[in-house]
């Protein structure tokens, strides 16, 4: 039990007329009768709210959640006793979501059902828990107060915004969009796999005629290709410490996980299959899979995978996904390389390179570009840009140290992420390189 607001008014009161008493000795008897009413109307409240209400609540909302996405939850109470209650509620949605619309306050009448409904924006993927609601009843006058915990606990998942991600994915392989950085044309008829026959165009090569059909249709017959399919992109995630950086409200971890969503759309639109491997405190391995099945299993597996303090180790990640990989693949590693890094990476990409198609995508410090391209303005500004132009001059030495090809390695902010790694993939599919 708790004191209400009234209660607490009616003993102020009274105690301020007990002190005005020595000066005025009939606010005496007003005292002892305000602090009469509050000891006989608190009696009746707790007689009041002596039992737990025959309340029942119920929560009516989705089970799967998209980050940083307002969405509502219903509340749908039912009173299923004899009494009038009046009552203050908040439900114990998990820590950290934005809400709006509660605290609520009301009364519901006996054998009477009211539907509450406010709104929440989870901030961060994975499984998030739902609690009993916090239900604080208020006596008949209002002068004592109880809380009960009433209802069902719930568990939801957050996965990252498909729609998002699926948008950015479509504007970065549509090439007729300058903004995204696609300005390439498709090379009609050229490609690995054989496609159909067709008529003779003008600008077709001499060596895509198919000599035989020319000869049985007495006109020019073209064979036609298309890119390669059937085939492997396996992401190798670095979940490390490094990866938990940050420039804007959005980590690394997180763009590199909108980068991976995004071409694995694009992937598997092209008829290849996915596959992740994790490496970090907690290794996962999702094997490659086809279609919106693959991409599917890419979202479920991923959508509750944080990063962590652990350091990488790109060599027993490099290892291990050998042992997992029977079929040639193209492989994406996605990490933030340091100028430490120089010898473990280049033994990572020796032995991924033996069989498969490396890229390694390292994730840079957008920090960093703003504090050398911010003009000088005093000597703490001079200090700042030298030291930050030394180290991205040292991240600069070790990557170059890692001796690989500068088509299959790129240093490039987070938020352009999605976009190289599209584009890369485009232009291996139409190179025929895997």
């Amino acid at each position: 039990m708790i004191p209400g607001r009234t209660l607490l008014w009616l003993i102020a009161l009274a105690a301020s007329a007990a002190l005005l008493s020595y000066f005025f000795p009939p606010l005496l008897w007003l005292a002892a009768g305000l602090l009469c009413l509050a000891i006989l109307g608190s009696f009746g409240d707790l007689w009041f709210l002596r039992t737990r209400p025959a309340l029942r609540i119920q929560r009516h909302t989705q089970g799967v959640w998209p980050v940083d996405l307002w969405n509502s939850v219903t509340l749908q109470l039912q009173n299923e006793g004899a009494r009038t209650l009046k009552f203050d509620l908040i439900d114990a949605y998990p820590d950290q979501w934005q809400c709006e619309g509660l605290p609520y306050s009301s009364q519901i009448e006996p054998d009477s059902r009211l539907e509450i409904s406010y709104k929440l924006n989870p901030n961060l993927r994975g499984d998030a828990q739902f609690e009993a609601c916090y239900l604080r009843i208020k006596g008949r006058f209002g002068l004592l107060e109880r809380s009960f915990r009433i209802g069902p606990a719930q568990t939801v998942k957050v996965f990252p915004d498909f729609s998002r991600i699926m948008n950015k994915a479509l504007l970065a392989t549509d090439r007729r969009v300058p903004q995204a950085g696609n300005l390439r044309k498709r090379r009609r008829g050229e490609g690995t796999d054989f496609r159909q026959l067709r008529d003779y165009r003008q600008g077709d090569s001499q060596r895509s005629i198919d000599w035989k059909a020319t000869a049985r249709h007495q006109r020019p017959i073209t064979r036609e290709y298309q890119e390669e399919r059937d085939q492997q992109v396996i992401f190798l995630l670095d979940t490390g410490r490094r990866m938990l950086s940050k420039d804007d409200s959005t980590s690394h971890f997180d763009h590199a996980l909108h980068a991976i969503l995004s071409l694995s759309f694009v992937a598997q639109k092209q008829g290849d299959a996915v596959g992740l491997l994790t490496f970090g405190t907690e290794r996962r391995w999702l094997p490659p899979h086809k279609g919106r099945v693959g991409l599917d299993r890419i979202l479920a597996g991923v959508y509750d995978l944080q990063a962590d303090e652990t350091a990488p180790d790109f060599k027993l990640a490099a290892s291990s996904l050998m042992q997992r990989l029977k079929k040639r693949a193209f492989i994406v590693l996605i990490t933030n390389l340091r100028d430490e890094d120089d010898e473990a990476m280049r033994e990572a990409c020796e032995i991924l390179s033996r069989k498969h198609l490396v890229l390694c995508a390292s994730l840079r410090e957008k920090s960093l570009d703003t504090v050398v391209q911010t003009p000088v303005e005093d000597f703490n500004d001079a200090l700042r840009q030298a030291e930050t132009l030394r180290y991205l001059q040292q991240r600069d030495e070790a990557i170059r140290r890692l001796g690989i090809r500068a088509d299959q390695l790129i240093d490039i902010v987070p938020e352009r992420l999605t976009q190289s790694l599209v584009n890369r993939y485009l232009d291996i599919k139409e190179s025929g390189a895997l």
